[in-house]
């Protein structure tokens, strides 16, 4: 056999992207290295895997769709080795696919996939960002064997262990003219310009904490991406509503922002650990939970002020 293991995981993460650019987001190797991969295994199988499309990324051609399917069990079956060895030695080793909801991942990820791969040198965490819907359809297909995520409609096939309750707050600039208060209510924000975070699910929850109390904002921007509505909001073009509390209160132009507490009874995001239900947990897996459990709380969170601290502190 005159291909590795790891050309195999490239040719897979580009089967499933359908790009090489997203192929190496995803998994972190270089393109070209990559695209040498992809060719050796045609050389090698005297098949043609993929038509590429100038600009448009690639598409599977049927040998391709066949050989990718093949390669995901072989991958698999190696990968279990590593899950047999560890489980009859007592040690925890091996990769962990690890996926996390977009806007949790820049402060989650570096912090506890570190910590913990140096509390077990002999594992490797390969992790995907993704929105709700992206991450439980990872699970389904066993892309992922875990998720760091929210309680936002977790399917019945899904088990949710729950971390931390995020309480949703007002994000404002520094110099709007709410940034002064301790607390606003619904209504006193209701006819302000909103700036949505537009992620599948995510939206539904912001929307439905107007409804609960009768009321429609008006929305004057939607992003998918955090960081731009964050910049939209510190450059003054309404406010937003959110959950995380990154430690920085800077916008990525520099500019300043504030977190307002929201008055009253708001059910709060709650983040937690989820994974398909009728998969046995691996030691690995139980592992990283465990890890999880000791570095996510409401006394502190990676990345993030946790709500034990932020109610501590006075405005």
């Amino acid at each position: 056999m005159r291909f590795t293991l790891r050309q195999l995981e490239y040719f897979i993460a580009a089967g499933q992207t359908g790009s090489i650019t997203l192929a190496s987001e995803r998994i972190h190797i270089s393109q070209p290295s990559i695209s040498t991969a992809i060719a050796h295994l045609e050389r090698e199988l005297s098949v043609q895997l993929f038509v590429r499309h100038h600009a448009q990324g690639l598409t599977l051609t049927p040998i391709g769709r066949e050989v990718l399917r093949e390669a995901k069990a072989l991958v698999e079956q190696a990968e279990g080795l590593y899950t047999l060895a560890s489980e009859a030695g007592g040690q925890v080793r091996g990769p962990l696919s690890l996926g996390c909801m977009v806007t949790l991942a820049p402060m989650l990820v570096p912090e506890l996939a570190h910590a913990f791969t140096t509390a077990f040198p002999a594992t490797q965490i390969r992790y995907v960002e993704g929105d709700q819907e992206q991450l439980i359809t990872g699970l389904r297909r066993s892309e992922t064997e875990v998720a760091l995520t929210y309680d936002l409609h977790v399917p019945d096939d899904i088990h949710f262990t729950p971390l931390v309750d995020l309480p949703p707050h007002v994000l404002v600039a520094e110099g709007h003219p709410l940034a002064e208060h301790a607390a606003v209510a619904m209504a006193d924000i209701v006819d302000e310009p909103m700036i949505l975070l537009d992620l599948p699910l995510s939206r539904e929850y912001f929307l439905a904490l107007f409804m609960a109390e009768g009321l429609q904002p008006k929305i004057a921007a939607r992003s998918a991406h955090q960081e731009v509505v964050r910049t939209m909001v510190a450059n003054g073009h309404g406010y937003t509503l959110f959950n995380v509390r990154p430690r920085s209160d800077l916008a990525l132009d520099g500019k300043r922002l504030r977190r307002v507490r929201l008055a009253g009874t708001h059910r709060p995001m709650r983040i937690g650990l989820a994974r398909l239900k009728q998969l046995n947990r691996s030691r690995l897996v139980e592992a990283f939970e465990t890890h999880c459990r000791a570095f996510i709380s409401d006394a502190y969170i990676p990345g993030m002020v946790a709500p034990a601290i932020e109610r501590r502190v006075p405005r």
